[in-house]
């Protein structure tokens, strides 16, 4: 898994942008909750599909651009969370449990 951080709102931006060419997916991560790290292993443990990237957000140290994440995609804030960003529309939004790379795969509209 090839995970590029998000730390920054303007990233946010380039996400949306990025979106109507290929599907861009967030994971919401609590570094303090032991449900988030059991998702985000579960998550490593399966191949990534490809023509997507995967972005990790430490809800803790970033919890402003979570906020702007439920705000700008109308979701609901969770964590763990993962989220489908695609044509700048969160078409797929799952947590906890839930988080599944199959079902991620799945969900993709290319895939």
């Amino acid at each position: 898994m090839n995970w590029i951080p998000l730390q920054n709102e303007q990233q946010l931006e380039e996400i949306k942008t990025k979106s109507a060419q290929f599907p861009q997916i967030i994971f919401k991560h609590s570094t303090r909750c032991g449900t988030s790290s059991m998702a985000k292993r579960r998550l490593e443990n399966k191949e990534a599909p490809q023509g997507a990237d995967f972005y990790y957000l430490d809800v803790i140290r970033h919890r402003n651009i979570s906020n702007k994440i439920a705000s700008d995609f109308h979701t609901h804030h969770e964590s763990p969370q993962i989220l489908i960003i695609e044509n700048n529309i969160c078409t797929y939004s799952e947590s906890h449990f839930g988080i599944d790379m199959d079902e991620i795969k799945a969900n993709i509209a290319d895939e």
